[in-house]
């Protein structure tokens, strides 16, 4: 089970970490989720991805100011770095992550 210091042991500890928060009500949640996953994984060899079911832990969206789902925190170098909720393509957030990343990682 996701807790809020499992969440920010892996924040601090990894260059580049995605939260993903949704919840089993939320059909753009399960819609977007694969692909954004796929395409983390395809552009981005050393992200961890953290999922959070809001629904199994109340307290951890809240936390991050999460209150609408899907919502996405990308942390890098333990800093958030982007935010995006309800509307977004998967396009845009690598194209978002990929600049900061290379330069991180190179």
């Amino acid at each position: 089970m996701q807790t809020i210091q499992n969440i920010q042991k892996c924040i601090n500890e990894n260059i580049a970490v995605m939260v993903y928060f949704s919840a089993p009500t939320c059909n753009v949640c399960h819609a977007l989720k694969p692909k954004l996953l796929e395409a983390i994984d395809a552009n981005f060899k050393e992200f961890k991805i953290q999922s959070v079911d809001i629904s199994l832990n109340e307290e951890i969206a809240p936390h991050f100011g999460v209150f609408s789902i899907p919502t996405v925190l990308v942390f890098l170098d333990s800093k958030e770095f982007l935010r995006k909720s309800r509307h977004m393509s998967v396009d845009e957030v690598i194209r978002e992550i990929k600049r900061p990343y290379e330069i991180m990682t190179s």
